[in-house]
């Protein structure tokens, strides 16, 4: 017994410093929905890049508005076209990728009139999206995983509420995830209430199109400071660095292979919530293959 004691230790410590080194591990996330070329669903997932999937975007909603999808010429959701994403999203699920309903975007139509308003907006997300039921489900009888908050418009008034009410679902059965992508500048204008809640379990800050807080050539000051006051701040799980995919996907932010994989992850990955990259988005990703390039580092 002595001896197998003696020889055992230092093996359960080298398991515990192989944990501990991989503990900071990331991965990829990646908005998918809003260029037709940007191939499928499943060929999304099947590549094997991505953690998450943000379809994009329930952008319209609220204040007494019909909800409607914009999946940018992939299907036509009100007209039973998407229904068959039900099997894509399965299949993405199957290879334990989690999928999220993107509600916002930078050009939808959205804004919440009451705390009433965001329930029922929640109710409309649950029984169409999520585990309810409905007559007519846009994509399908399939269940995604949760609701991604990208929310850049309209007002900062009642997505605290939503976010309660959505979170409340997880009673029934099922986990809602809760993500948001809020932007860089502390705290975030439209989101910034909702964040404090502590119902996020991932937050992708958006460290682009917003100079003060992002990356510039070789200095990462203000994006290190940014980080660390979003971490500290915040009180989410995880959070992402969210960046464009190539310089075509934003007006600046856009990082380099390089700069990304020697200056700024190392810089942010010792963070016990780092939790990897978003990126916007899949069809720019594709063009760049940044994704590919900084697997591996991330």
């Amino acid at each position: 017994m002595a001896v197998q004691t003696t020889t055992s230790m230092p093996f359960l410590v080298l398991v515990m410093l192989l944990l501990a080194t991989g503990s900071n591990a990331g991965g990829i996330t990646i908005y998918w929905g809003q260029n037709g070329n940007e191939g499928t669903l499943a060929e999304t997932c099947a590549t094997g890049l991505y953690e998450f999937v943000n379809i994009a975007f329930l952008s319209s909603f609220g204040s007494g508005r019909n909800p409607m999808m914009n999946l940018a010429g992939h299907c036509d959701p009100y007209s039973k076209g998407c229904t068959g994403l039900s099997s894509d999203i399965e299949s993405c699920q199957s290879k334990g990728i989690k999928l999220m309903l993107s509600i916002g975007g930078g050009s939808g139509s959205y804004s919440l009139a009451s705390s009433d308003d965001a329930r029922q907006v929640a109710t409309y997300i649950w029984n169409n999206f999520l585990g309810g039921q409905s007559s007519f489900r846009p994509l399908g009888p399939a269940v995604l995983d949760g609701v991604d908050f990208d929310i850049e418009g309209g007002t900062d008034l009642y997505w605290d509420d939503l976010a309660r009410y959505l979170s409340a679902y997880s009673n029934q059965g099922k986990k809602v995830y809760l993500t948001a992508a809020p932007q860089c500048p502390f705290p975030d204008a439209s989101v910034g209430n909702a964040l404090k809640t502590g119902l996020f379990d991932y937050v992708w800050v958006q460290f682009y199109n917003n100079p003060p807080c992002q990356y510039t050539s070789g200095d990462i000051t203000n994006l290190e400071d940014a980080w660390k006051q979003w971490v500290s701040d915040i009180p989410a799980t995880v959070f992402f660095l969210g960046l464009p995919a190539s310089p075509e996907a934003a007006g600046s932010g856009f990082i380099p292979v390089p700069d990304l994989t020697s200056n700024v992850l190392p810089a942010i990955k010792g963070s016990d919530k780092y939790g990897g990259v978003m990126l916007w988005s899949k069809y720019y990703d594709d063009q760049s293959g940044y994704s590919s390039s900084i697997k591996a580092d991330v």
